[in-house]
């Protein structure tokens, strides 16, 4: 990556901070404009969808869809964001992977705090199983907040009895409603996103009064991990949440769950949406579409490798 790569990313995303809390209609509109500007690749098509009780976005590449399945969950703090502000990351992993997806557009706080988004998350997975979707070619994929819900998502399919997915890719999660990751401080005077009161700003809304110190909101200090399918997290080092990813690491590690920590230096928080623009961007994306096409498989790969 070139150092004018990394100032112009800089500048683009770096906003002057506002002395008072933005409002949520602000938060919503200044998002849409950020994630305008990503570069969405050509070669898709999109369509509207529903998944349980949830609209959805079908992301399909121009021809035939190998066989397998992403469930996308967008990010956006839990309060900003929809699918369409996604489509740089899922037309992507689209095209690069040759799946379809299904971008959720799951309930959003303030209106919806926690665990609405979980919620909607289990719904979506188990429509699609209902559906004749088999979970060996089915994987979830998601940034920062939806790479949080990747992992919960997860854990709330598999309290529920489901089948896990194939595999979990999460670009910069946010993994500790406690926000007690060191990196949160060392990270915070070169983060161009985040503050630790814009954090606590959005978390607050989603938290809606739940304490943190709990599995769901901070998994990658609390949760249990048995029998997680394999991980991959993708995190940039100028990123304050960075240690949300090397402690999920750490505890799917220690839980036996097969994990790749993938850590790009000089990078900001979800990097890849800039793909097109930062070469590590692209890089990135095609290592994660790599994990993803290794470990689906579909009854007829399954039956290829038996024989």
């Amino acid at each position: 990556m070139s150092r004018q790569q990394r100032a112009e990313i800089d500048a683009m995303v770096r906003r002057p901070q506002s002395e008072n809390p933005r409002s949520v209609e602000e938060l919503r509109a200044g998002f849409r404009a950020m994630m305008g500007e990503m570069i969405v690749p050509a070669g898709i098509r999109t369509r509207t969808a529903t998944l349980g009780d949830r609209p959805a976005v079908l992301v399909e590449p121009a021809g035939t869809p190998k066989a397998g399945t992403i469930l996308y969950f967008h990010g956006g703090s839990y309060v900003v964001g929809s699918p369409e502000t996604a489509m740089s990351l899922t037309g992507n992993l689209v095209t690069r992977t040759g799946f379809r997806a299904f971008s959720l557009d799951y309930r959003l706080a303030p209106e919806h705090p926690f665990p609405a988004a979980i919620e909607d998350g289990l719904s979506a997975y188990r429509a699609l199983l209902d559906s004749g979707e088999d979970p060996s070619a089915t994987v979830f994929a998601g940034d920062s907040a939806g790479g949080g819900l990747t992992v919960t998502t997860c854990l709330a399919a598999r309290d529920a009895g489901l089948p896990m997915p194939a595999a979990i890719v999460a670009f910069s999660p946010g993994l500790d409603g406690t926000r007690t990751g060191e990196s949160i401080d060392t990270k915070a005077s070169i983060d161009p996103f985040f503050t630790r009161e814009g954090l606590e700003h959005t978390g607050a809304m989603y938290r809606a009064g739940q304490d943190p110190h709990q599995p769901m909101l901070s998994p990658a200090t609390l949760a249990d991990l048995t029998g997680f399918p394999p991980m991959l997290l993708q995190a940039g080092t100028n990123e304050m949440l960075l240690d949300d990813s090397t402690r999920m690491a750490t505890r799917a590690r220690d839980a036996g769950v097969d994990v790749i920590l993938d850590i790009t230096a000089d990078v900001p928080h979800v990097f890849q949406a800039f793909t097109g623009v930062l070469d590590e961007a692209d890089e990135a994306l095609d290592r994660a579409a790599l994990f993803l096409s290794q470990h689906i498989r579909t009854r007829d790969k399954a039956r290829t490798s038996a024989g």
